[in-house]
């Protein structure tokens, strides 16, 4: 009788060894389930995830990659004056570039309106700009044709750094400032660059580009497409018989 009471103790420390040491290890092989993965399309693998999309910059437009062999033409502007246009269109004919120099009619970017606004009164915005005008804004002045007597003007800023200047100060006089895109309908000037055989598009350097890569006062899309001519449009339009 002894003897067998011993043997189921052998037995039950044999029992409790394998469950705590042998056990885990064999599920562990088997794998778990993340708690997070509900079915195994849940995972994704690096590759296969989704490649974001590129935003949008300036009126729309895509930002162009003058490297993509996709891009069969490239549209470079808009110029304001014809001179600069030409010159810059004989540049690149000289690089054996194909240019074509089109006319538009299109809104123009002229600079940074920086304002202070919703004055509560008249007096308010009489009070407001000769704070701002001590403070080094001599140029401020209040609008009468909108809202009447409580917006300021404090310039419209062709140079990015001078309407952050006047948003400083505009700052330590108490104010918030805010910057609105000013523009006007104009007619300009486009260059249409057709991509070379075998040296491909213009780089930023050979379209006038700065030492960072800027293109002062100018931008890039692409090529508008060509319209069908007009008897190809009636005939488009005239019902088949």
């Amino acid at each position: 009788m002894r003897a067998l009471v011993l043997l189921l103790l052998l037995a039950n420390l044999l029992f409790a060894a394998w469950v705590h040491w042998v056990a885990p290890s064999r599920a562990s092989a088997a794998g778990r389930p993340t708690p997070s993965a509900t079915d195994p399309g849940a995972i994704r693998l690096l590759r296969e995830a989704e490649v974001p999309a590129v935003a949008a910059e300036g009126e729309g437009h895509a930002a162009l990659n003058l490297s993509d062999a996709a891009l069969a033409c490239v549209s470079v502007g808009p110029y304001l004056e014809r001179p600069v246009a030409e010159q810059a269109e004989a540049r690149l004919a000289r690089l054996g570039f194909a240019v074509r120099l089109r006319e538009s009619r299109e809104s123009v970017r002229v600079g940074d309106w920086v304002r202070v606004e919703d004055l509560a009164t008249p007096e308010d915005a009489a009070n407001a700009l000769a704070q701002l005008k001590t403070a080094g804004i001599a140029d401020a002045y209040v609008l009468s044709e909108e809202a009447p007597g409580t917006v300021i003007s404090l310039g419209v800023f062709t140079e990015p750094e001078r309407a952050e200047q006047a948003r400083t100060i505009a700052r330590m006089s108490g104010f918030e400032p805010r910057t609105v895109e000013r523009t006007r309908e104009a007619d300009v000037l486009w260059l249409d660059i057709d991509r070379q055989a075998s040296a491909g598009l213009p780089s930023p350097e050979q379209l006038g580009a700065d030492s960072e890569g800027r293109l002062p006062g100018i931008g890039l899309r692409r090529c508008p497409t060509a319209e069908p001519p007009a008897d190809a449009q009636a005939a488009a339009a005239r019902p088949n018989p």
